[in-house]
């Protein structure tokens, strides 16, 4: 890989050799600066996370490809912000959308752990990381030596369980990341929101203590006597901006329906 270039201020642009990323301008408290569409290829390329159904984007998207073919749209998973698009971008470029939930799959082909997607050359391969959601997938692009983690792992701060995941798999993927990331000398993490991280093992070390630290933060909560979603959330999360307190909500359910099956 030759290096990433990392934009200030900004994921826009963001790239490794092979990949980049073109934001959405959907920033929010849920999805930082917007979501970060990957472009992956050269000649011919493959789009990752075509965003929300905004079509100012998705022409930008089209746009600044110019005469590059898009052989496939790949989803790393359902969740409106980077799928929301994909119908209409496919509609745009002539080309399939492969994910791993049917329901948002245009095309015959599907997407699994193990599958190896090819373009211009690269390969793309297909990791299984269930736990944000159900059917999230990341991507990695050995040639770049470099991991797409959608919504798994965020350029900043950390991710929520959402009801569709599951803090037991999300705790199995993260120790995945982590493994996969030292055996394949991983150099980058390429997220669906925020910046791109440089150092992928101390990226994933952090996220893994983050998750225990919570979990103990909440047994701490109910010794008490906090049993509700609501009234953990007042004690752990008390430094946390009270706009996020229903997004924390939701990890917290996750948290207590995971410490509750130990």
């Amino acid at each position: 890989m030759s290096g990433l270039h990392i934009p200030i201020g900004t994921p826009d642009g963001s790239r490794t050799e092979h990949a980049e990323n073109l934001l959405a301008p959907n920033p929010s408290a849920m999805t930082l600066d917007g979501t970060n569409t990957w472009v992956i290829g050269g000649d011919e390329v493959v789009v990752i996370d075509p965003g929300p159904e905004d079509e100012s984007h998705l022409r930008r998207v089209r746009d600044h490809l110019g005469e590059r073919r898009v052989t496939e749209i790949l989803l790393t998973h359902g969740h409106f912000d980077h799928s929301g698009g994909a119908r209409r971008f496919a509609e745009m470029v002539g080309a399939p959308v492969r994910a791993l939930d049917p329901r948002h799959r245009l095309g015959e082909e599907g997407l699994a752990d193990g599958d190896v997607v090819s373009v211009a050359g690269l390969e793309i391969h297909v990791y299984g990381t269930p736990g944000h959601s159900f059917d999230s997938l990341c991507f990695w692009l050995p040639q770049d030596r470099a991991m797409l983690t959608g919504d798994t792992v965020l350029g900043r701060g950390t991710t929520i369980i959402a009801r569709d995941g599951g803090l037991a798999d999300y705790l199995r993927s993260l120790d995945r990341l982590r493994a996969a990331a030292e055996g394949l000398e991983a150099r980058a993490l390429l997220p669906g929101h925020g910046p791109v991280l440089p150092d992928p093992i101390a990226a994933l070390d952090g996220y893994i203590a983050h998750r225990r630290q919570r979990l103990d933060q909440i047994r701490a909560a109910r010794a008490p006597g906090a049993r509700t979603p609501r009234e953990i959330v007042k004690i752990v999360y008390a430094d946390v901006d009270r706009s996020l307190w229903a997004a924390a909500e939701m990890s917290v359910v996750a948290q207590l329906d995971y410490l509750d099956r130990l």
